[in-house]
């Protein structure tokens, strides 16, 4: 070994007197967070410590798509296919905050809702929320989180967003209490949910026979013990349940109750003129998620909302739906200055964020990755995740020649899927 050289963690010879810090990037460094950068770099990484990590079922459960899962394909191949032309000759230091809605957050992504979150990792929305108070990102907590809004609220206070399917009996009476809830608890911006009408049919988890409650099968115990770390968080945690809508069902009813009254009485959107009627019973700022058409978005900024999530859900419920990065320039071009946009589905990397932003977001959010942290390394996952697209994002702007994203959302960009009306 030469003078000067070291060795890492891999056996490769490192000299340090020609590799520089800075040609390491995100990775360099000492402590617990630089092992990590080292061992699960990417998203790839993660999903792949994920898989073996956790039982068959809970990760076929957050990775799976609807039908064949075409649209979560789509929303990859298209993200892949969005270039950003890149412009030099000048140097800054990359400053990746970001202000949504009069607050200002470190970076422009945050923790999408998933339901039942708490399947892929028990204990997932509370560990979700502390992270993200952690790393100042907004927190979109769900309706059919594991853990309740007044819980996130407290774990999360500076960063607590609230994402709200209909309840829509006795004229929306649950919903508007769900709101009166969130506007108690200080949750920040309500998101509601338009993308998902109906259930739609996830062939994994049919055939692995996920249902809520969760019921053990003996595949499903063996899967459970062959994954030691989560067969802890369930008892460390206790099952996944719904204590949002707990309250709602009758005391004394039990998990299957409460199950039942969600099949029942949840409905995955709203009309028109349910969201007039929220805009004008929330006070803050309101948001609809799962807008795809140019004129929705205009409709949604005709009631007075405050910002549009482009976002066909992951994938995960029409798999005829055209990848959200296609449908986002146009939809960035209607809205202009009078609403925030923002972005989801099928984001993997920093570079996804840039790509994301230089197309019109203001914002963008993902879930799978966040959740992929906690299977592969449970409480630290999220932060990791965090720092990981972060540092990602700060190589994205550099190489692009913007050193903040207001710069980057006047990037020159290839994307020749573009929807064009």
């Amino acid at each position: 070994m030469s003078a000067g050289a070291d060795m890492d963690s891999a056996g490769i010879e490192l000299d340090q007197s020609t590799v520089s810090a800075q040609a390491w990037g995100a990775g360099s460094g000492t402590g617990r967070a630089a092992k990590l950068k080292q061992r699960l770099p990417t998203f790839s990484f993660l999903e792949k410590a994920a898989r073996r990590r956790i039982p068959g079922f809970a990760f076929d459960f957050v990775d799976g798509g609807t039908g064949e899962h075409l649209a979560a394909a789509c929303n990859r191949n298209a993200l892949d296919a969005v270039q950003i032309i890149p412009r030099y000759g000048a140097s800054a230091v990359v400053n990746t905050e970001i202000e949504l809605f009069g607050r200002r957050y470190a970076s422009p992504i945050g923790i999408a809702p998933v339901g039942v979150d708490g399947l892929v990792w028990p204990g997932a929305t509370q560990l979700l929320a502390k992270a993200a108070q952690r790393a100042r990102i907004p927190y979109i907590t769900g309706t059919l989180a594991s853990g309740s809004l007044e819980e996130v609220a407290r774990l999360c206070p500076d960063n607590v967003w609230l994402q709200l399917y209909g309840l829509p009996r006795d004229e929306h009476r649950v919903t508007f209490d769900l709101i009166r809830r969130a506007e108690d608890c200080g949750v920040h911006v309500l998101v509601a949910t338009l993308d998902a009408p109906v259930r739609a049919k996830r062939p994994r988890d049919l055939h692995n026979g996920l249902i809520v409650p969760f019921r053990m099968t003996p595949r499903t115990v063996w899967q459970v013990a062959m994954s030691r770390h989560w067969a802890q968080a369930l008892l460390k945690n206790g099952a996944p349940g719904f204590p949002n809508i707990e309250r709602y069902v009758g005391g004394g009813s039990g998990m299957a109750a409460t199950a039942g009254f969600v099949q029942r009485e949840i409905k995955g959107t709203f009309d028109w003129e349910t969201l007039a009627r929220m805009r004008d019973a929330w006070p803050r700022a309101l948001v609809v998620k799962g807008v795809l058409h140019p004129d929705d978005a205009e409709r949604a900024i005709s009631l007075g909302i405050d910002g549009v999530l482009v976002s066909n859900h992951g994938g995960r419920q029409s798999e005829a739906a055209p990848p959200s990065i296609d449908m986002l320039p146009s939809i960035a071009r209607v809205v202009g200055a009078r609403a925030t946009v923002l972005f989801d589905s099928g984001i993997r990397s920093g570079l996804d964020i840039a790509r994301a932003m230089a197309l019109g977001a203001h914002g963008t959010f993902c879930g799978r990755a966040f959740l992929y942290g906690l299977a592969a390394l449970g409480s630290e996952g999220p932060d990791h995740v965090a720092q990981l697209l972060d540092d990602e994002l700060r190589t994205a702007l550099a190489q692009n020649g913007a050193y903040n994203c207001a710069q980057l959302r006047s990037a020159a960009v290839r994307h020749p899927a573009a929807w064009q009306a």
